[in-house]
């Protein structure tokens, strides 16, 4: 991340907006964002197959459901937030991981800029090479800021996305069993 492009980028915002980058309350402003930035943009530097390669055996075949997995993101479009629960499902074909590194995996990819489509995805497909279970299924619901404070202004709506991997794809039940488990 080159932090000084984004203390650039962040004085001459300010300085676009019409502030004066020299008043007490703005001098260490660009500095706050660059190391902001450096927080909410780390999933850049992170590869989420670190946090799926340690997996245990297990001779269930039985769903893993974990749910309401807190995230925040920052939305590519207007660098606005958007926020949320993801819930993962997966059928192990062997081998499970441990509950935190499916938390872990989702803020890979949250922590980017991004799209809630793009990131339901990206968990689901990183599940399914890190773990390859007989199935996936990601389900993410989250506010948008920029329909929230811009725009539409309509707090409180809520997007929902999922994307669905192997035998989630073929098995309306099985489906319909993770519905009924994260509700």
């Amino acid at each position: 991340m080159d932090y000084e492009k984004i203390r650039r980028a962040a004085a001459l915002l300010l300085e676009g907006i019409g502030e004066d980058i020299n008043r007490e309350g703005l001098r260490d402003t660009p500095e706050r964002i660059a190391r902001m930035c450096g927080e909410l943009f780390s999933g850049y530097e992170e590869k989420a197959q670190k946090h799926l390669s340690r997996t245990f055996q297990s001779d269930t075949g039985d769903m893993v459901v974990e749910r309401d997995i807190t995230f925040y993101s920052v939305c590519e479009h207007h660098l606005l937030p958007f926020f949320g629960k993801v819930h993962i499902g997966y059928v192990p074909d062997g081998k499970v991981v441990g509950l935190s590194k499916l938390a872990r995996t989702v803020e890979v990819y949250a922590r980017r800029a991004q799209l809630q489509e793009q990131l339901t995805s990206q968990v689901a497909d990183a599940v399914m090479e890190g773990l390859c279970p007989r199935g996936v299924i990601v389900m993410i619901e989250a506010e948008h800021m920029c329909m929230t404070m811009r725009g539409v202004k309509k707090p409180g709506t809520t997007t929902v996305t999922y994307a669905a991997r192997g035998v989630f794809e073929e098995d309306d039940g099985l489906r319909r069993t993770f519905m009924d488990m994260i509700r």
